[in-house]
C-alpha cells in the first residue's frame, strides 16, 4: 500500500535529547519518577517513558495492568530529555528497579523511536525470538494498514534491535522489545501526544495495547503460565501511580 510521507508529528516542545551515563544521576533529576507493580513473573516495562519516548509508559501500564503482568517505568518530567542507555538500567541502583528483575522471568520493554525515514514501522525486537514472532503475529493482524510490523531482525536498525544480554529486557535469557515510530503514539486529530495533559488516546495506539494484550494473554504465549497468577499492588507508597 501507499503510506503517507509523514505522520503529522508535529511538537514544538521538543527538545533535543541529552544523554545521561548512570542511572543514578537520571533518577536524581527533578521531576523523574518510578513507577513499580509487583505481579505476576511476565514483567513489562518503560525505560525512557514520559518526555522522553512518549507514550511508552502509557502503553506499558495498561498492557501490564490488563493482564496481571509485572511493571515498571521510568517517567521523565516535560522538558526533561535525557537519555541512558537499557544497558544501563543495572541493579543495586534502585530497589524498585532490582525488585522488578527479582519478579520477573520475562519481560516486554515498550520504547519509542524517531526516524524521519520511517514514520509507521513497529519494530519486534528482544533476544526471545520466539515470543517476538508471536507479538507481531497478534500485531500484524490488528494494526491499521499503514503500518507494517517488522519482526525480521536483519531489517531493524542495530541499535534498535535490543539484543545486548545486559539490557534488561533480555532478563532469563530473552524478552520482547517493541519499539513504536512517533505516528503510533500521537493523536493526529487533537495534534497531541495520547494521554497527555488530558489528551485522548489515539484509536490506533488503543488497537496496539489491545493487540499487546491478546499476545500475553493467548495460551501459546510461550510465558503464559506467568500472566495472570493474581495481582499484588507494590507497597512502596512512594512509587507514584502517575508521574
Amino acid at each position: 500500500m501507499n503510506r503517507p510521507v509523514s505522520a503529522g508529528v508535529n511538537d514544538s516542545k521538543v527538545g533535543r535529547v541529552e544523554p545521561i551515563g548512570r542511572l543514578d544521576d537520571l533518577l536524581a533529576l527533578p521531576g523523574v519518577t518510578e513507577e513499580l507493580e509487583i505481579r505476576s513473573t511476565v514483567g513489562v516495562c518503560a525505560l525512557h517513558g514520559g518526555g522522553l519516548e512518549r507514550a511508552t509508559e502509557v502503553v506499558a501500564r495498561e498492557v501490564a495492568e490488563h493482564t496481571g503482568s509485572s511493571y515498571y517505568a521510568v517517567i521523565q518530567p516535560d522538558g526533561c530529555r535525557r537519555h541512558l542507555p537499557s544497558t544501563r538500567f543495572t541493579t543495586g541502583t534502585s530497589d524498585r528497579l532490582d525488585a522488578f528483575l527479582d519478579r520477573v522471568k520475562s519481560v516486554v520493554s515498550i520504547h519509542g523511536y524517531g526516524r524521519h525515514d520511517d514514520f509507521w514501522a513497529v519494530l519486534i525486537g528482544g533476544a526471545n525470538r520466539t515470543s517476538a514472532h508471536h507479538v507481531a503475529g497478534h500485531l500484524r493482524g490488528i494494526l491499521p494498514e499503514e503500518y507494517r510490523v517488522v519482526d525480521d531482525i536483519e531489517s531493524m536498525p542495530r541499535a534498535l534491535r535490543g539484543l545486548h544480554p545486559d539490557n534488561p529486557v533480555n532478563r532469563g535469557g530473552g524478552g520482547v522489545q517493541v519499539e513504536l515510530p512517533p505516528s503510533i503514539r500521537w493523536n493526529r486529530d487533537h495534534r497531541d501526544w495520547s494521554d497527555r495533559d488530558g489528551t485522548p488516546r489515539a484509536a490506533h495506539l488503543q488497537v496496539l495495547i489491545d493487540g499487546l494484550v491478546a499476545a500475553l494473554q493467548d495460551p501459546d504465549w510461550p510465558h503464559s503460565r506467568g500472566v495472570d497468577q493474581g495481582a499484588r499492588r507494590s507497597t512502596d507508597q512512594s512509587s507514584p501511580t502517575r508521574p
